[in-house]
């Protein structure tokens, strides 16, 4: 390597797969880490791109990774450990054996067949964390979750269900039912007659209850979905998949899904409560991985702000060569949908300021299902990657940023400070790497006023992640 760091090696760097394990008991920090701030930041990684000499077709088959940023009295320690699963193993071993996203293993026609109705999933869970309980599971859209300890990041193996719904696909964006103390998610099932299963996961169980079940001729792909007071959201966009084609396909996973936008985007709104299905709402065709938040006003309406594409031509951006990401992540816009549950209309409308960003985040515990003011976002500015952090008031437009040169910022999370009552009460969590210094560091922002507090440097490189959660 040269000590000239060109703009596509900058962002390469953060494609680079990164196999080392370390535990550093206190990171050199640079500014104020508030005392107050206790916890531990754990992030998952597809850390690992290359297996058995070959580069993974994608950055969504990368091999999972935890990282942990544990605080204490302004200090801040770290540590990273690969998730061990099969995955994992096979991946040491040279072998990449099991579907992923974009990367597959080559299969006669008789396992594709038995793949599908006798699914043999990955253990590869590189896209988000949740807390089940006392339980910490990584994720991914198989439904193969892995229990870990986020202490000391150690596997603790399978988290296994106790029940008899069965699924193909899920999403690693649940969302939690703070009055039952609930997992919420679906999964979605494959066969002649495929289903989306709508479920609740209460703490200390490892027995679904379902909620809602809905017959689904072509199945969606959709990475999250919505949750307001009253309601749950599937939204179907024409990114569909015919179940029994991709039995008998010879491609991977998601270029079985074909963009179809005559068939528009169906939102599938069902009652929390009852699991009634309250209606089928029809609007123009667009694809989202994320959504933001979704709340009902006092007039009945319902309004759903996600993070809309036109098209899922980002999908393919994202497939790798040896640089990095084949195309850049193109323009998306935050973007506010409201129905009028009785009438059966849907309207839409672009937030201003919400334009070139993805990874959102918000005061989870405070102003999910409600209405709210402030969203943090990974953004960009014309470039080929993430390159800046976004504050946005949703309400008036007002913006605000941190960049630095040669730094590519990560989802930004909130975190509360104690006794603070303000919507914007505490600091921002991101995960930056900083190419000229060829290492990554954490990154404290003050969420008021957006301004930088601290930061605390890693012992190298993080590759690019997706998501994590601060833990107490």
């Amino acid at each position: 390597m040269t000590d000239t760091i060109s703009p596509q090696t900058d962002v390469r760097l953060g494609f680079t797969s990164l196999e080392e394990e370390t535990a550093v008991d206190r990171l050199p920090v640079t500014g104020e880490v508030p005392v107050w701030l206790t916890g531990a930041l754990v992030r998952v990684t597809p850390a690992l791109l290359e297996v058995g000499g070959r580069r993974l077709a994608h950055w969504f088959d990368g091999v999972a990774m935890l990282n942990r940023f544990g605080f204490a009295d302004g200090r801040v320690s770290y540590k990273n450990r690969f998730l061990d699963g099969l995955a994992h193993r096979d991946a040491k071993a040279g072998q990449w054996r099991h579907a992923g996203f974009a990367t597959d293993p080559c299969r006669s026609i008789f396992k594709r067949v038995q793949q599908i109705f006798s699914p043999d999933f990955t253990d590869n869970p590189n896209v988000n964390l949740a807390r089940v309980g006392e339980r910490y599971i990584a994720m991914t859209e198989t439904p193969l979750p892995v229990e870990f300890d986020p202490e000391t990041l150690d596997t603790i193996g399978h988290f296994e269900f106790a029940d008899s719904v069965k699924s193909h696909v899920t999403t690693a964006h649940p969302h939690h039912d703070r009055e039952r103390d609930e997992l919420i998610s679906y999964v979605a099932h494959f066969s002649r007659t495929s289903e989306y299963v709508v479920y609740g996961l209460p703490a200390g169980s490892s027995t679904r209850r379902v909620i809602a079940r809905m017959p689904v001729r072509e199945p969606a792909y959709m990475h999250a979905f919505g949750m307001s007071g009253r309601h749950l959201i599937l939204a179907e966009y024409p990114l569909r998949v015919n179940p029994l084609k991709l039995a008998f396909s010879g491609k991977a996973f998601i270029e079985n899904y074909v963009w179809r936008p005559e068939l528009g985007t169906k939102l599938q709104v069902f009652d929390r409560e009852t699991g009634a299905h309250r209606g089928t709402y029809a609007t123009d065709a667009f694809f989202c991985f994320h959504h933001v938040n979704a709340f009902e006003r006092e007039t009945g309406e319902l309004v759903i702000d996600l993070v809309a594409y036109d098209d899922p031509s980002v999908i393919d951006a994202l497939y790798l060569d040896e640089h990095g990401p084949r195309g850049p992540l193109g323009r998306t816009e935050l973007r506010r949908y409201t129905i009028d549950l009785d009438a059966g209309s849907v309207s839409s409308e672009a937030l201003p300021g919400g334009h070139d960003v993805e990874l959102p985040r918000i005061d989870y515990g405070r102003r999910n299902t409600r209405d709210y003011e402030f969203a943090y976002f990974a953004g960009w500015g014309g470039g080929q990657w993430i390159d800046r952090l976004v504050k946005l008031n949703v309400r008036d437009g007002a913006r605000s940023e941190w960049s630095a040169a040669d730094c590519y910022p990560g989802e930004p999370i909130f975190v509360r400070e104690p006794g603070n009552d303000a919507e914007d009460g505490g600091v921002i969590l991101s995960v930056v790497l900083d190419a000229a210094a060829r290492r990554s560091f954490l990154l404290v922002l003050e969420a008021g006023s957006f301004e930088e507090l601290a930061r605390a440097e890693a012992p190298h490189h993080i590759p690019f992640g997706f998501h994590g959660q601060y833990f107490r």
